[in-house]
């Protein structure tokens, strides 16, 4: 039988739609066999779905450079992430930032991660963590020390940001609906997924460091965190409506993009960017700058 998803849609904070996906259970592929581990296809179309850090409205340069891509992070700096899908059908996004899925801020497969969904020919802004069906926090660039990931201690794969795309096996049009009244679930979560969790006896997010350890069960330690990198924190609280939609993805993904964010001196250090790379401008040296007058009649419109 096909592999049934539960999905959340959502808002995002500028009027994008956007929506979450949950895996339900096993399941197999159209042939009747399980499906393999995670594949990553290759197919024309994989430049073309996008991945773009925004901060102040713009998006951030890219710096392809040792085999990955490369954006640079201004610390304290609020940012968030513009997903694009090039495909006539919807397609489901697996979503993580340091490591931990946006929307639940668990370690799973990209396949079994709980998913945000972007509508034909369109792109989505995800802008923060989702806390609940209604509240997101923002994103925002610091260092590891101040990091969610470290928060919650699971400080390990800071610094990179994927998004793995699941196409949808056929066209629908509830992801248009409007969404159906229910009471607000923590972390974005719902109830069906919370349910199956239960159930099945799945070991909560707090123990996947010792699941990610081996057969022995020892955890693998994270490293000390350290003010000199950059992370990604939990910021301010923002609105963020999610609710519920059915979708049948493929079992193989489209695409997948990995970005990797960094201050500036390390970018140098790594050689993604010139030794002499143009500096920030300096904001006391733009101060002495300042002049008292200028030729201007009238006070402008701000």
């Amino acid at each position: 039988m096909r592999r049934a998803l539960t999905a959340l849609a959502g808002i995002a904070l500028i009027a994008t739609l956007a929506v979450l996906v949950a895996a339900q259970g096993g399941g197999t592929d159209h042939g009747g066999r399980q499906p393999a581990g995670r594949v990553v296809a290759q197919r024309p179309f994989q430049e073309q779905f996008g991945v773009e850090v925004l901060a102040g409205g713009e998006a951030r340069d890219k710096y392809p450079a040792r085999g990955r891509v490369y954006v640079e992070a201004l610390e304290g700096e609020e940012y968030a992430l513009r997903l694009t899908n090039p495909l006539p059908v919807r397609v489901a996004v697996a979503l993580s930032v340091d490591g931990l899925n946006t929307i639940d801020a668990r370690r799973t497969t990209a396949r079994d991660a709980s998913k945000w969904v972007i509508p034909p020919y369109g792109s989505i802004t995800v802008s923060g963590w989702q806390m609940s069906s209604t509240r997101a926090r923002r994103f925002y660039f610091t260092n590891e020390r101040d990091s969610y990931a470290n928060r919650i201690g699971r400080a390990s794969d800071m610094g990179v940001i994927t998004a793995v795309f699941y196409r949808e096996r056929r066209n629908r049009s509830d992801i248009y609906s409007p969404p159906r009244p229910h009471e607000p679930q923590p972390r974005g979560e719902d109830r069906s997924e919370s349910k199956r969790r239960t159930q099945s006896g799945d070991a909560p997010a707090a123990t996947s460091n010792a699941q990610r350890g081996g057969a022995s069960g020892r955890a693998t330690p994270a490293p000390e965190a350290d003010d000199e990198y950059a992370a990604t924190g939990i910021g301010r609280s923002v609105s963020n409506d999610v609710w519920s939609v059915q979708m049948d993805l493929e079992s193989s993904p489209a695409a997948e993009v990995t970005l990797r964010y960094e201050f500036r001196d390390a970018l140098v250090r790594l050689g993604v960017l010139p030794r002499n790379y143009p500096p920030q401008p300096d904001p006391l040296r733009r101060r002495e700058r300042a002049r008292g007058f200028e030729d201007r009649q009238f006070s402008p419109e701000p």
